[in-house]
């Protein structure tokens, strides 16, 4: 089963501060917008998603149809039948996309240490 690209979004108190922070690591904003309470940094093959006051926790993040840059990809494993095999091996979903759509969607789990996933599809 893919995936798609992964990125960890990060619960941030103070988004300034924390890109402040990122950018000495060397990671560049190639998304988001402050306005919006949200960045997306990458360095090389690593990308954080900075978060201020929308999440209460972490959270790891897969995005089916994109790569690592973030550029649309021709095929990808649709979120709804990565929705159908999860749900076959019987992992529980907090969240599930609607199986009649087609589209963006996303679905949400949580992992045996209470970690929150979402599988989050842009197209």
């Amino acid at each position: 089963m893919e995936l798609g690209a992964f990125s960890i979004s990060l619960t941030v108190k103070d988004l300034a501060l924390s890109r402040a922070f990122y950018e000495k690591l060397g990671f560049e904003v190639t998304g988001g917008g402050e306005e919006h309470n949200y960045l997306i940094l990458v360095n090389g093959g690593a990308v954080i998603g900075l978060f201020q006051g929308m999440f209460e926790k972490n959270i790891l993040t897969f995005n089916p149809g994109i790569d690592i840059g973030m550029q649309q990809l021709d095929e990808f494993t649709d979120v709804r039948e990565i929705q159908r095999e999860l749900k076959a091996a019987g992992v529980e979903l907090t969240e599930e996309a609607d199986q009649e759509t087609s589209g963006p969607a996303h679905i949400t789990l949580v992992d045996p240490d209470g970690n929150p996933i979402l599988i989050d599809q842009f197209f």
